[in-house]
């Protein structure tokens, strides 16, 4: 009895080992496609927060915004912080940073039609002196939240444009301060908007105290 054991000990280990095997397969193929999906879920909450909360959810083309122009001739004749929402569609979580660059792009021909233009459009030129990731150059600004200049500030947005914006007059001055917050203040983590010259001084400061700094 005792041989007849011996030899039957190997055969009944070995389905058993087998169906362990199999089950515990099984178990991680099921677990993986959970945890990747876990894991997106928690960096698409997490990145907007990058660039200001998103307003609305995401499409199934990338992520809803608006970008503010201003309306000739109310903008230029009456009220130069008259400001008129457009629908785009950001193709990435940074949304702040994409609704500017589609502010400094301008209108599209149909919205021109309409009477919208962007006061940026024609008013950046020169290089840029912020760092380039790439050899054709450096961005047009910098995006910092949570930051009054080099201060922490929670719920302020700075904008340091790093080429040469050159405004023709406080007109000018007011349209471009109102596009720029009126895009940037749609998401509800940002309140407010500093806007910096590429030297760091506040942009339309003609006393040059720097007075949004502080």
């Amino acid at each position: 009895m005792i041989r007849k054991i011996a030899k039957r000990r190997p055969t009944s280990a070995r389905p058993l080992f087998l169906v362990l095997s199999v089950l515990s397969l099984a178990l991680a193929v099921w677990l993986l496609p959970t945890s990747g999906a876990g894991h997106s879920q928690s960096q698409a909450n997490a990145a907007p927060m990058v660039q200001g909360q998103l307003a609305s959810t995401p499409s199934s083309g990338g992520y809803p915004i608006k970008v503010f122009f201003s309306r000739y001739p109310v903008s230029v004749t009456s009220d130069p912080t008259a400001v008129s929402p457009v629908e785009r569609i950001s193709p990435t979580l940074s949304v702040g940073t994409f609704a500017l660059q589609m502010l400094i792009a301008g209108p599209t021909p149909s919205e021109r039609s309409a009477g919208l233009f962007s006061e940026l459009n024609t008013l950046l030129s020169g290089p840029s002196n912020c760092a380039a990731p790439l050899p054709v150059g450096g961005p047009d600004f910098t995006l910092t939240l949570n930051q009054r200049g080099s201060r922490s500030e929670p719920g302020t947005a700075t904008v340091r444009f790093c080429r040469q914006l050159t405004s023709s007059g406080i007109g000018a001055d007011a349209r471009v301060q109102a596009e720029i917050t009126a895009t940037l203040t749609q998401f509800p983590g940002i309140r407010r908007v500093v806007i910096l010259t590429r030297d760091g001084h506040c942009f339309g400061d003609e006393s040059g105290l720097d007075r949004c700094l502080s």
